[in-house]
């Protein structure tokens, strides 16, 4: 929207807490794509806040005081001095507000009526249903920000991501050769790959540092897309929470910080599922990135991958690099 493209390349001072007892520390705000990066005095980001999930703490008080939702002990205190700053977050509070879904009262008394009679149908089928339903009304600025606040619960646990200057713009032209929204590469927490709500896939660091060719990373990503495409990210985290997630983003809008450390205690580090091969062919085919790279990672004989190999797409053909070696070299670093 215009209003993000307008603040792209703003920055302010501020002082971050990342916890309750943790001491406060200054540092630098930037916002991104619907997301605000808090980074340390050397450019390193230590945290990524959703814009539509900030809330003041003391409006009309100064410095600002702002955490993110469900996590009053996490704060950034942004000073009255930096006008620009908190001009551009509420405009795009205000803006990504007025993108979301707004249900009339009629519609919510439709919905008290549906959810009625659904629980009349019985308890074996209604948590299906509701999850079903619930996963396809929840509009995707919303997706967004359950995904930035599920990456931000990984991070916790399995360390800040893998980022730096050079390779924030390379990741990002990267992400959009391979149609999601972001990747992101991690040291450590994430076994291979994951997909996130949000159009956010998680790699990790060996996809980047272990492979001379960048099409096996792109593998992985157009892997985890075909993965999103059998079974919506958003229907897994709900799932995680069990019938009461689904009700309670249904009705408010809201999911627990349980149900987002349940997800990832349970995917994070958990082998991913087998993808329909035909469907896989058909990713690579669409995005026009050679299998053969990707099948011989998986497998260095290609004994279980033959169907991978054989049925290349892109065999043949002359391809368009997933990146330049330049940008692979810088990306191959990402970790340090």
């Amino acid at each position: 929207m215009t209003a993000l493209r307008e603040y792209q390349r703003l920055e302010a001072a501020a002082l971050w807490r990342p916890g309750r007892d943790a001491q406060r520390r200054d540092v630098i705000i930037s916002i991104g794509d619907a997301t605000m990066t808090i980074a340390d005095m050397n450019d390193r980001p230590l945290a990524h806040w959703s814009l539509a999930a900030l809330e003041r703490q003391n409006p009309g008080e100064y410095p600002a005081l702002f955490h993110p939702h469900g996590d009053p002990d996490e704060t950034l205190e942004i000073g009255e001095d930096e006008t620009a700053m908190l001009e551009a977050i509420n405009r795009l509070q205000t803006a990504l507000s007025r993108a979301r879904a707004r249900p009339g009262r009629l519609r919510s008394i439709i919905l008290v009526a549906l959810l009625t009679i659904m629980g009349g149908l019985g308890v074996f089928w209604l948590p299906d249903a509701l999850l079903r339903h619930t996963v396809n009304v929840v509009p995707d600025i919303k997706r967004k920000a359950l995904g930035q606040a599920l990456l931000g619960r990984i991070e916790r646990v399995a360390g800040q991501a893998c980022n730096t200057r050079e390779t924030t713009a390379i990741l990002t032209r990267m992400a959009e050769r391979l149609d999601v929204r972001q990747i992101v590469v991690l040291r450590s927490g994430v076994a291979t790959s994951l997909y996130l709500p949000g159009d956010i896939v998680l790699l990790n660091r060996s996809f980047v540092e272990d492979y001379e060719d960048p099409a096996v990373a792109a593998g992985a990503v157009i892997a985890e897309r075909a993965r999103a495409n059998q079974s919506d990210p958003l229907a897994e985290l709900l799932d995680a929470g069990g019938i009461q997630a689904s009700f309670r983003m249904l009705t408010t809008g809201q999911i627990t910080r349980e149900t987002l450390d349940q997800f990832s205690e349970t995917n994070v580090s958990a082998p991913r599922p087998a993808v329909d091969q035909d469907l896989l062919l058909a990713e690579f085919a669409q995005t026009a990135v050679p299998s053969t790279p990707y099948a011989y990672a998986l497998d260095v004989t290609g004994e279980t991958t033959l169907g991978l190999i054989e049925a290349d797409p892109m065999a043949g053909r002359a391809l368009n690099p997933v990146l330049n070696d330049r940008d692979w070299v810088q990306l191959q670093n990402i970790c340090g």
